[in-house]
């Protein structure tokens, strides 16, 4: 495992909050009273999809949950995506919202939207707490995203390093050693 030397924060809880409550609010003002399906991709989108739903004002709000694995060696995806959970409500002619941690190469989210698109959703949309273009492979649009990030390793407010971090009330940087190879 790498060593690290620093731990920076990139974004307060405070500041968090602050833009998790706008996108509640730009999300209601997209769908209004429309009927829509919540869907948390665990682990790492626990805290803020909990925070965002809880600050939205639909009334004809479902909520769901997938999580998804990429089986592959190392700290690289193997490309390979698959349920290790799948939703439990039928998706059809409804409008779906995914609620992901943070978009990074978008493979992962390539997949379930294909496979959403695939079931028949009205509409599907994607809200991610942090958008970040440094290392993505697919053409994959947030349509409502909290923060855009170029680049760094982000842990806290669900999101992890090695299962560690995730409830850290602020966003941080986890800044490595250098590798000597």
């Amino acid at each position: 495992m790498n060593q690290i030397v620093q731990r920076k924060t990139v974004y307060t809880a405070e500041q968090i909050a602050e833009r998790v409550r706008a996108m509640a609010a730009e999300i209601d003002a997209c769908y209004g009273d429309e009927p829509l399906v919540a869907v948390c991709v665990l682990k790492g989108a626990a805290f803020f999809f909990t925070d965002l739903v809880r600050a939205m004002r639909s009334e004809n709000l479902e909520l769901d949950f997938v999580r998804l694995a990429s089986y592959g060696k190392g700290t690289s995806s193997s490309r390979h995506v698959v349920f290790s959970k799948d939703v439990d409500c039928n998706i059809a002619d409804k409008h779906v919202l995914i609620v992901e941690d943070i978009v990074d190469s978008g493979l992962s989210m390539q997949f379930l939207l294909h496979q959403f698109q695939a079931r028949g959703a009205r509409s599907l949309r994607l809200a991610a707490l942090v958008d970040k273009k440094e290392r993505r492979e697919v053409d994959v649009r947030v349509d409502f995203a909290g923060f855009e990030l170029k680049q760094g390793f982000l842990v806290g407010y669900g999101l992890d390093y090695a299962e560690k971090y995730r409830a850290l009330p602020d966003v941080e940087e986890l800044v490595f050693e250098p590798s000597g190879d």
